[in-house]
C-alpha cells in the first residue's frame, strides 16, 4: 500500500490515549489497523451486552490493549490486535454476522501519533504509516470507515471480475459461436445479482458518501479526504459502476437476442401449425369427393 505520511517522527508530545475510553498506546511506536470483511452484514442491535466505547460507527474494546470498529456492512476494523485476538473477536461476533463470507479480503495500515502531524490531502509518499495528531475516537472511526470501504470495493471488484468470466459464453452466443445459448433463467439471475451489488455499494456501504463523524467534526474532513484520495475510493467506485453497466448491457443484450430467437421460433410454430391445418383440410376435402 501507499503511504499517508512518513515525514513525521514520534516524539514526547504524542497523544496516544483516548481520554473517554482509557486505551493507552503511549509505549508503542505505532499500532496496526486491519480491516477484514466477515459477512454481508453485522447486526449491531444484538450487542447490547457489549459496552460501547463510541458509537456511529460502534467501537468496542477488544484484546488486551486494543479496540475494534464494527461496520454494519459486514466489516470489522481492529486496532492493535494480534491475529489470535482478532480470531477470538470474530468468533465472539459470529452469532451477529449475517451471511458469513469466506473471503480473505483485508486492508492493513500502521498508525502513529504526533501532535503536529499533517492531516490533509497531499501527494503520496513511500511506506505504509498514517500519522494522526491524536488518538481520538472520531479519528479511529474515520480511519475505519476509509479502510472498510476500501475492503468492500476490493470484495466487489473481485465479484464483478468473476461476473465478466461467467458472461463470456453470452457474448459468444450473440456471435453465434456458442453451441449452447444461455437460458433466460440464467440471464435473469445475473441481472438480479448485479442489481444486488449496486444496492449494497450505494445503499448499504455508501462508498461515495462521507462517514457520519466527518459531519460531526468538520475539522476532520481533510483527514477523510486524504484517506479517500489515498485509497482512490471515488475512482474505484466509478470504475466499478462502469464495469457493472457493461455487464448489465451484455446480459440485457443476450436476453433480448434470446427473446427474439424465442419469438421467431413461436412464429415458425404458428406457421407450421397453419400449414398442417391446411394440409389436413385439403386431405379431408379430397377424400370426401
Amino acid at each position: 500500500m501507499i503511504s499517508l505520511d512518513n515525514t513525521a517522527s514520534q516524539n514526547s508530545d504524542s497523544q496516544t490515549l483516548i481520554p473517554a475510553v482509557g486505551i493507552n498506546w503511549s509505549n508503542k511506536a505505532a499500532i496496526a489497523a486491519r480491516a477484514r470483511i466477515v459477512g454481508e452484514r453485522i447486526v449491531l442491535k444484538g450487542l447490547e451486552k457489549v459496552e460501547p466505547l463510541a458509537t456511529n460507527p460502534l467501537i468496542i474494546r477488544a484484546g488486551m490493549t486494543g479496540c475494534a470498529v464494527l461496520l454494519r456492512y459486514g466489516i470489522i476494523v481492529t486496532f492493535d490486535l494480534s491475529a489470535e485476538e482478532e480470531s477470538e473477536l470474530v468468533e465472539m461476533l459470529r452469532p451477529h454476522i449475517r451471511e458469513p463470507l469466506p473471503s480473505n479480503v483485508s486492508e492493513e495500515l500502521a498508525i502513529a501519533f504526533r501532535s503536529q502531524a499533517e492531516e490533509r490531502p497531499k501527494e503520496r509518499l513511500e511506506g505504509n504509516t498514517l500519522w494522526l495528531q491524536e488518538c481520538s475516537a472520531e479519528r479511529l472511526q474515520i480511519v475505519a470507515e476509509a479502510l472498510g470501504k476500501s475492503v468492500a470495493l476490493d470484495y466487489y471488484e473481485t465479484e464483478v471480475s468473476s461476473l465478466f468470466e461467467r458472461i463470456k459464453p453470452f457474448t459468444t452466443a450473440i456471435q453465434g459461436k456458442n453451441l449452447r445459448p444461455p437460458k433466460e433463467k440464467e440471464l435473469l439471475s445475473y441481472i438480479g445479482g448485479m442489481l444486488l451489488i449496486q444496492q449494497k455499494m450505494l445503499g448499504i456501504v455508501e462508498v461515495g458518501e462521507k462517514p457520519d463523524p466527518v459531519w460531526d467534526y468538520p475539522e476532520l474532513d481533510r483527514l477523510y479526504l486524504r484517506l479517500e484520495n489515498e485509497y482512490e475510493l471515488r475512482e474505484r467506485l466509478v470504475a466499478l459502476e462502469q464495469k457493472l453497466a457493461l455487464v448489465s448491457r451484455t446480459v440485457e443484450t443476450s436476453l433480448g437476442v434470446l427473446q427474439r430467437d424465442s419469438s421467431h421460433r413461436v412464429e415458425w410454430y404458428i406457421v407450421i401449425l397453419i400449414v398442417v391445418e391446411i394440409v389436413l383440410s385439403i386431405y379431408d376435402m379430397w377424400f370426401r369427393q
